[in-house]
């Protein structure tokens, strides 16, 4: 009866602990930065609008819990989501061997290549390092884009900003020369009167190192759970309609991606 009471109780410690440890995901923290249309951005009154802050919407739906976002600044992203501000980041951040060694990652949500922009009167003939050679080129800081660029294009002059509101400012005041970002975030500049300066000087070839595999939801490596939840629900909006909808809503292509 004793050991019969030792096993007893050494479950029930378990069993204590094992729910002292599991989260309750009934409410779930998105962080986005809110800097990067068409993908995060904030409106005049201060709404997070965007494809990233659709697909969160749609995948805590999914998932059947309450969505709450928080906005943070790029190179602050991750810190933050590990110092628990946000359970989860959702705002276009690819997936890296570099950013796996901090944070787990889902599947990914998306998946665009990079490319460069350049003002309507430049004579820049192409993308390569060879036809970069001299060029001020414009990158936000801590991006795969700006790490492709140091190293595929190591001829270039590399200028770092934090959000790309200040090297669009800058290219078009001729303060650089060209302009490295996702093909999306510089294709739906341009169509707009502030990115009536510049036009699309060509896509790069993505490097998988660099690039990794497409824009996945950031989750710290303890919440395998979430991270579950997540993917789940990635594969029920892809199956249901719901991501081809709000797919078509920015894009006239298929910006999943193979």
């Amino acid at each position: 009866m004793r050991v019969l009471r030792m096993v007893a109780a050494a479950v029930a410690v378990l069993a204590a602990v094992s729910g002292a440890e599991a989260k309750d995901w009934s409410k779930v923290r998105i962080g986005t930065e809110g800097a990067y249309p068409p993908f995060n951005s904030l409106t005049a009154d201060g709404q997070l609008v965007g494809f990233d802050v659709d697909i969160a919407k749609a995948l805590c739906e999914e998932m059947k819990v309450e969505c709450e976002f928080v906005t943070q600044d790029w190179d602050g992203m991750i810190p933050a989501l590990q110092a628990g501000k946000f359970d989860a980041v959702i705002a276009s951040m690819s997936i890296t061997d570099e950013r796996k060694e901090k944070v787990d990652f889902t599947n990914k949500y998306y998946n665009t290549p990079p490319a460069i922009a350049v003002p309507k009167d430049s004579t820049l003939k192409g993308t390569s390092d060879e036809d970069l050679k001299g060029v001020t080129l414009g990158a936000q800081s801590s991006t795969t884009h700006s790490n492709y660029a140091e190293e595929k294009l190591p001829s270039a002059d590399l200028k770092l900003y934090p959000t790309p509101d200040e090297y669009k400012l800058d290219v078009a005041s001729g303060r650089v020369d060209a302009v490295i970002d996702d093909v999306v975030v510089l294709s739906d500049w341009l169509a707009t009167d502030d990115g009536a300066c510049c036009k699309l000087l060509g896509t790069l070839t993505p490097d998988p190192v660099i690039n990794g595999e497409g824009a996945g939801i950031a989750i710290r490596k303890d919440d395998g759970e979430l991270k579950e939840m997540f993917n789940k629900a990635i594969e029920g909006i892809l199956a249901n309609g719901k991501y081809k909808e709000i797919n078509d809503k920015y894009f006239t292509f298929d910006v999943y991606g193979g």
